[in-house]
């Protein structure tokens, strides 16, 4: 773990200051937060250019709506619930099936229509939105999480995160649900953050509540050297969000459906720090040599072998 001030500087650890007054604000252009700000518009730019996400089964942001919800989900007994603008994971309600007139949540408990109507109402009025704005609730596909990830998560649905930098991958991690994140993949909720080899895709060392962890605190079971399927697919999916939103620097959100394959879940204009805990690498370093090639990657594949020959894990 990073302690002191020369060792975050020796590694080239970025800090927030830095990454807000030299990348986000160089060079993600404030008009186009909205595309990533906004879970809908998102997902609209995301099929328009033919990257599979979550199925969409409807929108709703009106009272009428709210009241009707029940005969739009008539025909799905599982799905998930989310604010349009929300973060962090908040307002985001998982149901995996029914039980008589009754919608239950993943870890069991049984939720009337009334209960849900009450937090579709919470979301549209902007509880869980960037600025407390009015938002939209989507309702969408529950994935079903690859195989891979059965013994090193807990109820929730892993993600992995990349961060995309003038459409290099220079960083990656997978954040796995825990007990205490209560199957939430959000490392401030509890969750584990474990590194991945941008070469193979390979687990690294993982973090957990700040501490560095080799194994799941509620399966016992290793989360280092898993290897993540369709790892050049996911890295591709995620350097082409650059040409997707015009954004130099974001987080790109993924998950892996065990039937579907990689799909997008979201983006970030502003994603956060703690992924270089969880490769013990600084991104500093990374941001500064694809600086330096930029202008020679030409194309989608020059930009991801790039990542490949130098951001791998090295002993």
């Amino acid at each position: 773990m990073f302690s002191t001030s020369n060792q975050l500087k020796k590694i080239g650890v970025l800090g927030i200051n830095r990454r807000n007054t030299e990348y986000t604000l160089k060079y993600n252009s404030r008009r186009l937060y909205p595309l990533v700000d906004d879970k809908l518009k998102t997902k609209k730019i995301a099929v328009d250019t033919g990257i599979a996400v979550p199925q969409l089964y409807g929108v709703v942001e009106s009272e009428y709506q709210v009241r009707h919800f029940d005969a739009l989900l008539k025909s799905h007994s599982d799905f998930v619930i989310k604010p349009s603008r929300g973060s962090g994971g908040e307002g985001i309600l998982v149901i995996i099936g029914r039980s008589k007139n009754m919608y239950r949540q993943i870890d069991g408990t049984l939720l009337s229509a009334e209960e849900i109507g009450y937090h579709l109402f919470n979301i549209i009025s902007g509880m869980y939105s960037l600025g407390g704005q009015p938002d939209k609730a989507l309702i969408e596909y529950r994935v079903q999480f690859d195989p891979i990830f059965e013994a090193i998560s807990y109820q929730g649905i892993p993600d992995i995160r990349v961060i995309v930098f003038l459409g290099v991958p220079v960083m990656s991690m997978v954040r796995l649900p825990t007990r205490m994140s209560s199957g939430k993949a959000n490392l401030h909720q509890g969750a584990i953050g474990a590194g991945i080899d941008i070469t193979n895709g390979d687990t690294l060392t993982a973090v957990w509540r700040n501490n560095i962890v080799d194994e799941h605190p509620d399966t016992a079971n290793p989360v280092t050297g898993v290897r993540i399927p369709h790892w050049n697919t996911l890295l591709h999916i995620a350097a082409r969000c650059y040409e997707l939103t015009g954004l130099g620097y974001i987080g790109v959100d993924l998950v892996l459906d065990k039937d579907k394959g990689p799909l997008i879940l979201e983006l970030n204009a502003r994603p956060g720090l703690s992924i270089q805990i969880a490769n013990r690498s600084g991104l500093l370093p990374r941001l500064k040599l694809v600086e330096q090639h930029h202008s020679e990657l030409v194309n989608l594949d020059d930009r991801v072998e790039f990542s490949k020959q130098n951001f791998g894990h090295k002993e």
